[in-house]
């Protein structure tokens, strides 16, 4: 579920990775993701977990393999093992997702602390959240 990223004053973003079947912050899973027209349709796609929103629940940011070299919106973190064709990727800090642990599909990889602490200083910037 596709959320305000603005509204949201109470997220910790931490780096929390443990690969034991659960979303952690830190950990690129793959999760269903609507297109942005928002018309009903989407696709699985990788989202960065970034923190926890409840006991079932994570927030995420959406990934993508197209490049946005001069788009503020977007952060590079380059290749890793949740792309099966080893491209770049992007993070997508304009968007946030709210994803139920049961909607995960698969963990697909730990996102190393440097990449992560580049997209967590990024989103703290951009919205004011908090880190741990």
């Amino acid at each position: 579920m596709r959320i305000d990223p603005g509204g949201i004053r109470d997220l910790r973003v931490e780096y929390a990775p443990s690969r034991d079947g659960a979303p952690d912050a830190g950990e690129v899973i793959w999760t269903w993701v609507p297109y942005e027209e928002n018309d009903g349709r989407g696709k699985d796609r990788p989202v960065l977990v970034i923190g926890r929103q409840s006991a079932q629940r994570v927030y995420a940011v959406r990934m993508t393999s197209k490049p946005h070299e001069r788009d503020r919106d977007y952060l590079g973190v380059g290749a890793g093992d949740w792309d099966s064709q080893g491209r770049e990727s992007w993070v997508d800090i304009e968007q946030l997702y709210s994803v139920h642990d049961s909607g995960m599909r698969r963990e697909a990889a730990i996102l190393d602390r440097y990449r992560y602490e580049r997209v967590a200083e990024a989103l703290v910037h951009r919205y004011g959240w908090a880190r741990r």
